[in-house]
């Protein structure tokens, strides 16, 4: 039987981590930014410099005048939101895997054989993490950036699936990586994997 197990988190927390982690643990193909590539390819009007440039960013162009039947002339954002769909099921239909990010709890809430974690930590624990991997960044630079990646996503979630990428009751398993640490959630994770 398959598994899947799709890791949404803040920015900072570690969840780009510990997928990869659990990949090498479960010996299973691991997606995440390379995903965006596969979106580009199943979607026939959209390049990956599009692809790149939309991703999980909200439309800023949508308006009340603009159709929502009119596919051709939706915002590029809508066209790669339904291209990541139909790239992310199709995964899913035929692997087992793990998947970062790209709303890919919600896309496949109905799949019985899954297991969707989410990561958070405490803010100066990220801020601190991040100036780890950017040591040349300014420390208010690196508090100003994930302050903002996480409001995108956040808008990026809501806009696309109606729900805030925080709520705990959208996933199975939620971790906090500055209280438990990366290899206490990797165990967690790994545990849990085991019952589905």
């Amino acid at each position: 039987m398959r598994k899947i197990i799709t890791i949404s988190r803040q920015f900072g927390a570690g969840g780009g981590e510990l997928g990869r982690r659990i990949a090498q643990a479960l010996e299973l193909p691991f997606y995440d930014k390379d995903l965006i590539l596969r979106t580009a390819m199943a979607s026939s009007t959209l390049s990956p410099e599009q692809v790149r440039r939309w991703d999980e960013r909200v439309p800023t162009t949508f308006g009340l005048t603009q159709s929502l039947f009119d596919f051709y002339n939706r915002p590029l954002s809508d066209k790669l939101w339904e291209a990541q769909v139909k790239a992310i099921r199709e995964i899913a239909d035929k692997e087992s895997c793990i998947i970062v990010g790209r709303n890919a709890d919600y896309i496949l809430r109905e799949f019985d054989h899954c297991l969707h974690v989410f990561v958070h930590a405490d803010f100066e624990w990220r801020v601190d993490r991040m100036h780890g991997l950017m040591p040349d960044t300014p420390m208010d630079k690196l508090r100003a950036n994930v302050k903002a990646v996480d409001k995108a996503r956040n808008a990026y979630c809501t806009h696309y699936t109606g729900r805030h990428y925080a709520d705990a009751t959208n996933y199975d398993l939620t971790l906090c990586t500055s209280r438990l640490g990366i290899d206490a959630a990797l165990a967690h994770i790994l545990h849990a994997a085991e019952h589905i």
